[in-house]
């Protein structure tokens, strides 16, 4: 399983987006569960609303289905954790969304995270393993 965060789903949609080739590549490429939390579906729809209008946003809800996203479900106990990393990281300004991916992951025990936010998912240090495996890899220009 991995978990994809905001900002690559966007730059998969997003055809303008600099990392659109990349997002679109590993979306491709993955066999695995791709699991989204809720606070990324809220994410995503709003961010895809506002640039693609309706339509751009319908097309990544229809991606939920069976072999495309599934929602990760986000338990109580997520949320309890999602406090403890906003107030362990407050300086980091982690915020809810990249907090409910850390939460679900440690609870699920998944390495892996879709993203390119490096800043956000280098520095927490995830309770279940020693750092997440972050995909797409680095590319150094």
């Amino acid at each position: 399983m991995i978990l994809l965060d905001t900002n690559l789903l966007v730059a998969a949609a997003r055809t303008a987006d600099t990392n659109h080739h990349s997002a679109a590549r590993l979306l491709a490429t993955l066999v695995e569960p791709r699991l989204v939390p809720p606070t990324v579906v809220a994410e995503v729809c709003y961010l895809l609303s506002e640039w693609g209008g309706p339509d751009a946003e319908v097309r990544f809800l229809r991606d939920f289905r069976p072999g495309g996203l599934q929602l990760a479900e986000l338990a109580d106990t997520d949320v309890a954790r999602m406090a403890d990393l906003a107030e362990r990281y407050a300086d980091l300004r982690l915020g809810g969304t990249d907090a409910s991916i850390i939460a679900i992951a440690e609870r699920l025990d998944i390495h892996r995270i879709a993203t390119f936010d490096r800043r956000h998912f280098t520095v927490v240090r995830p309770t279940h393993v020693e750092a997440f495996t972050l995909l797409p890899e680095a590319t150094s220009s």
